[in-house]
């Protein structure tokens, strides 16, 4: 069942009433978890579920199940088995024929999707990006051209370098990032990727649990006004040919090679 992000409140009647009614709670942090049940004063014998003891955790909870008790899955905030634990336990309880009951509520996905001001009539969730370099290329090569709107977590740590990447590989796309949704500190910032980069490079540091909405393909509107500024600055440095820099901000700002190219020979020209 989904649990609040951050807002206390932000959880159903029936996700309050269910966890009251079950026999036992299998939680990603017990002790997280805890406050939670705390604060509705709720009394249930927890068990841990996490990444790293899931597969045994699940076995012991099937064996439970199956002798009539009922068992509440739930994470440290949000919908259970979405880029959380929890996978491993419902497979195995269907396949073992036992009923597996969602119960909706709040998921910081669709909650940043919500505020993005991004199209919402397709959208394609990326969850976690691979923290290596060349993998994390790859996944976003995988994703360039589809024609939804992204939505990718990513940690306060990284998420300033997976920007960039992006930037990268994608293009300068139109994009949002959703920091600490539903708490205190909420925070959406809305443009460009390099945009949000360089805002975030001016703040001594990156706080809170991110969201990132990035636009699909196909709503991508280049911004030749501000693709003719980086290619004066670039031209004035005089650091790659006209051939590289074109292929560089090509990718950069998802423009095809041939009509940046000639925006560089124009800037040489006029230079």
């Amino acid at each position: 069942m989904s649990t609040p992000i951050g807002n206390l409140e932000d959880i159903t009647y029936r996700a309050i009433r269910t966890l009251g009614e079950v026999d036992i709670i299998a939680a990603e942090d017990t002790r997280q978890t805890l406050k939670l049940l705390n604060h509705y004063n709720i009394k249930k014998k927890l068990v841990a579920c996490h990444e790293h003891n899931e597969q045994e955790a699940a076995k012991g909870l099937i064996d439970q199940m199956q002798q009539g008790q009922n068992v509440a899955l739930v994470s440290d905030g949000g919908a259970p088995l979405v880029s959380d634990p929890g996978f491993r336990l419902v497979s195995m309880a269907v396949e073992q024929g036992l009923e597996a009951v969602p119960i909706p509520g709040a998921c910081a996905a669709i909650a940043g999707l919500c505020g993005a001001g991004l199209p919402t009539d397709r959208f394609m969730f990326c969850g976690f990006l691979p923290k290596k370099k060349g993998k994390l290329r790859e996944a976003l090569e995988s994703v360039k051209d589809v024609q939804a709107t992204l939505i990718f977590y990513e940690s306060p740590k990284r998420v300033l370098k997976v920007i960039e990447g992006m930037t990268e590989v994608l293009g300068d796309r139109k994009a949002v990032l959703a920091r600490e949704i539903t708490k205190i500190h909420e925070e959406f910032l809305r443009g460009a990727l390099s945009e949000i980069a360089k805002e975030l490079n001016s703040r001594e540091g990156v706080k809170g649990e991110c969201t990132l909405i990035v636009g699909g393909s196909e709503d991508q509107t280049p911004d030749f006004g501000s693709l003719e500024n980086v290619i004066k600055a670039e031209v004035a440095k005089g650091e790659l040919s006209a051939s590289k820099l074109s292929a560089k901000l090509a990718k950069q700002f998802g423009i095809e090679k041939k009509k940046v190219y000639a925006m560089v020979l124009a800037a040489k020209d006029a230079e």
